[in-house]
């Protein structure tokens, strides 16, 4: 099983930001702002969508790491810390997501 975690590989994102974009991918997308990056992740999800809608395992293997990386990059962009993402994923998990809508939809009312 791979150890690899989106803490890594936002670690490893923000070295990259550091560099030229000349010379780093990532600092080229974080130099153009975070509406071209945001731009990129949408293009990336909209690839993964048609990946898992036409059964292409690898494709959507591929185009899944295509958007956890360009939403670290758009996050960056956008000055979002990951642990706040995190954050909010963990006070999700208190209830089911079902009880969770349920709950939001209740006090829309």
């Amino acid at each position: 099983m791979m150890s690899f975690t989106l803490e890594q590989l936002n670690a490893r994102l923000a070295e990259r930001a550091k560099a030229a974009p000349s010379e780093s991918y990532t600092a080229k997308l974080l130099d153009k702002g975070v509406e071209k990056c945001a731009q990129k992740l949408g293009e990336e999800a909209v690839e993964a969508a048609i990946a898992a809608v036409t059964h292409d395992r690898d494709g959507l293997i591929g185009e899944a790491g295509d958007v956890l990386y360009h939403l670290l990059v758009t996050l960056m962009a956008a000055g979002v810390e990951l642990d706040a993402v995190m954050a909010e994923l963990e006070s999700r998990t208190a209830q089911s997501g079902l009880a969770e809508k349920a709950a939001r939809q209740e006090g829309d009312l």
